[in-house]
């Protein structure tokens, strides 16, 4: 199963850099919040539209492996109040990214 993961390139380099990624979402830690916040494909557009509502022109979409995750003890969670979102309970290793997609808004609309 795939998850995404959208964030801001620069953040996504600085986690390749040091060997994990542990941005939950914007501009909170994996150690703000306890897990990374993650969706799944249906759900990318509107959660990108939910927390990037001023449309930086940096984001990128990472695919993640569910997996792969799951295959090395990370656990995975759908959570939510009114919809189920995928959490992840633990640091993002580079192995369990698939790809790194460019993200864009044409409009009002995310596009990856």
């Amino acid at each position: 199963m795939t998850i995404l993961h959208v964030t801001r390139r620069t953040d996504w380099e600085a986690g390749l850099a040091a060997g994990t990624y542990e941005i939950s979402g914007r501009d909170l830690t994996l150690a703000d919040e306890g897990f990374i916040h993650c969706s799944y494909p249906h759900q990318c557009a509107e959660t990108a539209a939910r927390i990037w509502p001023d449309h930086p022109d940096d984001l990128v979409v990472l695919v993640i492996d569910d997996d792969a995750v799951r295959a090395d003890g990370v656990r995975v969670v759908d959570e939510g109040a009114s919809e189920l979102f995928p959490h992840m309970y633990g640091p993002v290793r580079p192995a369990w990214v698939t790809d790194v997609r460019p993200a864009r808004w044409e409009d009002d609309t995310f596009v990856w």
